[in-house]
């Protein structure tokens, strides 16, 4: 019995029909080179046959003292979890995306542990896919991508590898927990160690010249002045999932024209592709959106976190930053610039905190948000318009019983006030797009998809112009 703490305790409670609270992830992979026809099939017979479970996976809500804890499931239904579907025909990545956005949209059973894995065929050209979600309780975001990646391997010619399921558990990191999520951000502030009580003075500091340079510059990125839009409306349950990859390459030659990051040249790509979505629904603000961007905080570390063998000490990793898109602006290049100014401007600012002190200064300055997406009393609070998260994935190809990881995307949460969250991730050479929005609010997500490639296309020709 394990209970559960008070953050994953507010991920049951924030559930509701229109308001699912898992993540999930899509992964694509091609046959091996010597697999027969029928691979895939054989593949569901010999994932049938691991019947072993381990945690987190073996756990189910349960309740003592009317408080929720995780409990062994003794009565496990691996039928249930693990599920065998072919797309239909003629299954083109239309159709998968189709079959994500609808199994997105569905509650799962709390009377069971809170993860399924389907595994998909049908979807052409030698190609299966893995479709796996996991509710926000039990894991977050970044440590199911984190053990789906210990489910590969770098070997094509390994076999006989254990799913997702069966693999022998690691204890949780603190960093799979931190400040990348808002509601962990303000569980966090509210622990009650010598520690975190002796940022308060220097947060407090930081908090009120932020405010102050809010005052005087209207463009500053402060706590007040998101304007509300299309994307911060009360959704429905149904979703919409778009995913594509862009090639890594083009990112880091537009990088190196501007002399920005790669999370900058993203961002601009998401700020363009917003842009444009809603210029088309005749619903872009007159103010630029702000969007909440999670940022490593590695490098802002003291040099005493840094350990003799060259690794670096166990904590909070990551912080926020409320990045404005400048979305009112009408030049790609000139937004870019902007943008990364306004990156940088955040990152200046923890460049002389601590990690404790950027976790809580986090905190402090998404509280209302989180008060407004808790409760909707306060419309006009818009702290930020959109969540902007960028995950590192697998630097090399990777496989699965031989199976070549073709691409993989994450797919996340929509909330009410929040009806869409774009995520990506890195593999190899590319940079994978995963965008969920309800699809009753944000009608023909998919199209985003090519204002994505149309915004780095016109930072391109920029550089060369």
């Amino acid at each position: 019995m394990k209970p559960l703490s008070p953050t994953d305790q507010l991920f049951l409670w924030l559930e509701k029909r229109q308001q699912p609270m898992h993540v999930g992830g899509l992964q694509i992979f091609s046959f091996p080179e010597d697999a027969p026809d029928d691979y895939v099939t054989r593949l569901a017979e010999q994932l049938r046959k691991d019947t072993d479970v381990t945690a987190p996976f073996d756990r189910r809500l349960d309740s003592r003292f009317a408080q929720p804890v995780w409990v062994h499931d003794k009565h496990l239904d691996l039928e249930h979890h693990v599920r065998f579907e072919a797309l239909p025909t003629p299954g083109r990545i239309r159709e998968l995306l189709g079959f994500v956005s609808a199994e997105h949209s569905h509650l799962m059973d709390r009377e069971r542990p809170l993860w399924e894995f389907h595994l998909l065929e049908g979807l052409g050209e030698r190609q299966f896919a893995i479709y796996t979600k996991v509710h926000h309780s039990l894991m977050d975001g970044v440590s199911a991508m984190r053990m789906f990646q210990r489910m590969l391997s770098a070997d094509p010619a390994k076999r006989n590898m254990p799913p997702i399921w069966n693999l022998s558990a690691r204890p949780r990191r603190d960093e799979d927990s931190s400040g990348s999520s808002l509601w962990r951000s303000i569980s966090h502030l509210l622990g009650a160690s010598g520690k975190q009580l002796g940022t308060v003075p220097a947060v407090a500091k930081e908090l009120l010249r932020t405010i102050n340079t809010a005052r005087k510059d209207p463009a500053y990125n402060s706590i007040f002045h998101a304007p509300h839009s299309l994307l911060n409306q009360k959704i429905t349950g149904s979703r919409r999932f778009a995913a594509q990859s862009y090639c890594l390459k083009r990112i880091k030659t537009v990088c190196q024209a501007y002399g920005t990051t790669v999370n900058d040249v993203v961002t601009a790509m998401c700020a363009s592709a917003l842009r444009t979505y809603l210029m088309n629904q005749d619903a872009l603000p007159d103010k630029p959106l702000i969007a909440m961007v999670p940022v490593s905080l590695r490098k802002y570390e003291k040099s005493a976190g840094d350990k003799a063998d060259g690794s670096q000490a166990e904590g909070n990793q990551v912080g926020v930053i409320l990045a404005n898109l400048y979305t009112d602006e009408s030049h790609a290049g000139t937004r870019l610039r902007k943008i990364h100014q306004s990156m940088q401007e955040g990152k200046d600012r923890y460049a002389h905190m601590s990690p404790e002190e950027i976790v809580n200064y986090t905190a402090l300055t998404l509280a209302p948000a989180a008060f407004h997406l808790l409760t909707g009393v306060a419309p006009k609070w818009q702290t930020f318009n959109v969540v902007i998260s960028n995950v590192p994935g697998p630097k090399e190809t990777r496989y699965w019983n031989g199976a070549k990881l073709e691409g993989m995307y994450p797919v996340s949460i929509a909330m009410d006030r929040l009806a869409l969250n774009m995520t990506l991730t890195s593999y190899k050479d590319q940079i994978e797009f995963g965008l969920i929005g309800c699809r009753r609010t944000l009608p023909s997500l998919q199209r985003m998809l090519d204002y994505l490639e149309d915004g780095l296309v016109e930072l391109e020709q920029g550089n060369l112009s």
